[in-house]
């Protein structure tokens, strides 16, 4: 009998975030790692049924954490890309989008980076989009989205993961693009 998985997720996805981020140093690609468990599950269970949910969720998380240490061990991140402890990227761009400061260069700033989420939205495929912006930037849950859609929560899930994906890439060039312009 094949797993729920949006029962799956709803059971096991704060806990399993939690076991991931203990174990990576930052929240990004604990949430990276996450969704490619999921989506792992998502892809087996398309063809098999995973009988021990718990131990697979954790040993496919296990075997991410891993595989992403290795890669980025490969891959490093210039050191002149880390300010003052504060070491992610999205940390950042949320600051300068929440900054109430008035001044006009923090003003530019936060337009050009609306500006360029904007257009890296409109780059996705609408399905994409959609799941992005209504799980995201709307709160809509994915077991709501899947009942207002019509479409399965596996393949949200998945819809979703490619679009975060995409947005990190643009909205990465954009950051690094700042970052060494100064």
């Amino acid at each position: 009998m094949k797993n729920n998985i949006a029962e799956v997720f709803e059971k096991y996805r704060r806990k399993l975030l939690a076991f991931i981020s203990d174990r990576v140093p930052e929240e990004e690609d604990a949430e990276d790692i996450l969704q490619d468990v999921f989506l792992s599950l998502i892809q087996t269970e398309e063809t098999t049924s995973v009988m021990q949910i718990s131990g697979w969720l954790y040993q496919v998380a296990r075997n991410n954490i891993i595989d992403r240490t290795r890669k980025q061990k490969e891959d490093r991140i210039p050191q002149s890309a880390i300010r003052k402890g504060e070491d992610t990227f999205v940390y950042e761009v949320t600051e300068i989008l929440a900054d109430e400061n008035q001044a006009p260069d923090k003003e530019y700033l936060k337009a050009l980076v609306w500006e360029e989420l904007a257009q890296a939205l409109d780059e996705l495929p609408s399905e994409q989009r959609l799941v992005f912006e209504q799980t995201e930037l709307n709160g809509v849950s994915f077991k709501d989205l899947s009942a207002q859609t019509g479409v399965s929560v596996k393949t949200l899930l998945s819809r979703k993961h490619y679009a975060v994906k995409h947005l990190r890439k643009r909205l990465k060039e954009v950051y690094e693009a700042l970052l060494y312009d100064d």
